[in-house]
Formats: structure tokens, C-alpha cells, sequence
């Protein structure tokens, strides 16, 4: 049965001035281009640098479009797909399925982002969504699911992951990268060690099946701690998500030839303090690779999402909101309080 789409829709905007100044409007409902999909989005998932690209805290980055009326935010999850001239359609659906969904990740240099009701895409950039996630579950994988899986197998060919308990992995804090990436280190079978300054997250890290915890508020020098855990030889791959005032350290808790990852910046973008170690002397003394993780394409995302679908495996969901608190789900996220993902549901 064909669906009726309305001709007008609610979304969210910002200019880039603050989380207050956070908007809903009416708008048009887009259509769809050559090659383009219109979709109904059911689920947006939050990011921190959503949070940024709100405070006017992304310039670092040039894919953001100028404002004012940016709707932002990134990941989310589509019940159905219509493109011009063809009717109805799922790329993504199962065969049988009523219930016919794609998680995607919307490039902030599109006209739209997926704060929205509908937004517009390239048919390629849709993953089929697994079918034992919910709409909220499934929305947090464009981002958290492929982030995690780059920065623990970018340099793997794929259809052949990091596997093993001999391989270890160092997951700095418990967002929605940090507990993706525990999640499918745990369905790897590696080895996991997690820090966070809070017993509680730890302990809910332990429930996800972390090997080892760190509290890193109790044990200030937590990369001699990692280095104890591991009989001096250091972790193999680091989620590196603090920035300055974590990357020393993670140079100092890596084994020799392993991988950091840099994802996030928690602590600031400007090194501090007087002692600052040239990144070149670290990287050469254990013949590190430091490689920036932004995202992934979409068959390194269709690669983690089969993870996600053999192991069954349950996104981390702290706090779901309504659309129209989409400005206190900001908020919630911007406080830095959550264990895994927080959702607008649409």
C-alpha cells in the first residue's frame, strides 16, 4: 500500500549559538533527486560532536554548512524508503518483512541532516538495519558501531577482524563509542580492559563483559596500571578518546607496532601544561601507528552490523527522549553522564 507523504514537516534547526537557541519548525518535505531515496525517519541517535556542531564548537571541521536553520545530527534509523518514479520501496527489507528499515549516516554537507521527520539520501548510503534491533538500537550504528569497528580493524582486510584473547584492547570511557566497541571486542573474543572515572559505569562495563577495569580518578597514572594488567607488554589497540590529556599516556601503555585510535577530544583540542612530548618521539619509541578515526564506509558498517546480527548483540541505550525534547536530550548528552547512547525517537 502506497503511503501518503504529508507535504510539510517538523524538524529541528540550529545556527550554531548554543543548544538553547535549538529550534523545531516546519519545513517542506524534500524530494528526492536522481539516485536519491526519501525516508521516514523513525530514531536519530546522538553524537557529542552534535552537542558541538550546536555550541559553534565544530570549526575545525569545513563539511559543516553555513547557517543559520542547519538541521543537525547525523545517525538514524528508516521504517520506508520512496524515490521518484518508482513507487514505494526497501532496498533494505528482508525478504518477507513488513517491517522494512536502513540505518544510515548523513553526510553533514548534504543539504539536510536527520533531525528531522524526512530527510533525503543516496540510495548506496543505506545499510540494512538487523532485524532483531529495535528502531532506537538501530539508530546508533552509522556512527558508534563503525567508528568502534575502524578503530579496531581498519588496518584488517575485510571479512577478517582482530580476533583472539592474545589481542587486547584498551577502551578509554563508556559513550556510545567506547561501548560499541567493548561489545564487539567481547564477540571478537579479544581481551578488553575499560576506563572510566565512575565505579558505577565500571561496573555496568563488567556486566557488557569487559576483562578489566580501571579507575582512572583513583589510579591518576592509569597507563602503568594497563601496563601491570598486561605483564608489561601493553594493549594492542587503544580507543583513544580524551585528547591531550590522555595521549601521552596512551603512548605509554600501547604495545610495540599497536594502534591508537584518536576519536575524541574530551579534554580539549590544545595540548597543556609545559611538558609536551613531541608526538613523533612517542610514536617512533614503540613503532606506533596513530591514525584518526572519523567514521567508516559503508561495507566496513555492513561488516560490524553482520557482527551485530550473528552475536546478537543489543546497542547500549542510556536515555531515550520524545522529538519535541530533542533541546533536553542535547543537554543530557552535553553533560557527560551517560553509559552508551542517548536517542531522539522520531
Amino acid at each position: 500500500m502506497r503511503t501518503q507523504i504529508p507535504p510539510t514537516m517538523k524538524q529541528w534547526v540550529t545556527d550554531y549559538t548554543g543548544i538553547d537557541t535549538l529550534k523545531q519548525e516546519e519545513a517542506p518535505v524534500p524530494k528526492p533527486g536522481a539516485g536519491e531515496v526519501l525516508v521516514r525517519i523513525s530514531a536519530v541517535s546522538l553524537n557529542f560532536r552534535d552537542v558541538e556542531v550546536c555550541m559553534g564548537d565544530y570549526d575545525h571541521h569545513d563539511s559543516l554548512p553555513p547557517p543559520p536553520n542547519v538541521v543537525p545530527c547525523s545517525d538514524f534509523l528508516n521504517i520506508s524508503g520512496r524515490r521518484p518514479g518508482n513507487g514505494n520501496i526497501q532496498p533494505n527489507a528482508s525478504d518477507g518483512s513488513d517491517h522494512r528499515r536502513a540505518s544510515a549516516f548523513g553526510a553533514w554537507s548534504a543539504p539536510s541532516s536527520v533531525l528531522s521527520e524526512y530527510a533525503t539520501f543516496p540510495l548506496y548510503g543505506l545499510v540494512k538495519a538487523p532485524a532483531n534491533l529495535s528502531d532506537e538500537e538501530g539508530s546508533t550504528l552509522p556512527i558508534a558501531a563503525a567508528t568502534a569497528w575502524m578503530a579496531i580493524n581498519w588496518m584488517q582486510p575485510i571479512g577478517q577482524p582482530l580476533r583472539g584473547a592474545e589481542h587486547i584492547v584498551l577502551l578509554q570511557g563508556t559513550g556510545g563509542v567506547s561501548t560499541a566497541g567493548l561489545q564487539l571486542a567481547h564477540a571478537l573474543g579479544l581481551k578488553t580492559i575499560v576506563t572510566s572515572s565512575s565505579g558505577d559505569k565500571l561496573k555496568k562495563a563488567k556486566e557488557l563483559g569487559a576483562d578489566y577495569l580501571v579507575n582512572y580518578r583513583e589510579k591518576t597514572e592509569w597507563q602503568e596500571e594497563v601496563m601491570k594488567l598486561t605483564d608489561g607488554k601493553g594493549v594492542d589497540v587503544i580507543f583513544e578518546q580524551g585528547g591531550p590529556a590522555t595521549l601521552a599516556k596512551s603512548f605509554g601503555c600501547v604495545r610495540w607496532g599497536g594502534l591508537i585510535s584518536c576519536i575524541g577530544y574530551l579534554s580539549g583540542k590544545q595540548d597543556v601544561g609545559d611538558k609536551i612530548v613531541n608526538t613523533n618521539v612517542l610514536a617512533l619509541r614503540r613503532n606506533v601507528t596513530l591514525k584518526g578515526i572519523w567514521n567508516g564506509p559503508k561495507d566496513r558498517l555492513e561488516e560490524a552490523v553482520a557482527v551485530y546480527d550473528k552475536h546478537r548483540i543489543k546497542p547500549v541505550i542510556d536515555k531515550t527522549f520524545a522529538f519535541n525534547e530533542a533541546r533536553e536530550a542535547f543537554k543530557y548528552v552535553a553533560a557527560g553522564s551517560h553509559f552508551g547512547k542517548v536517542i531522539v525517537k522520531v
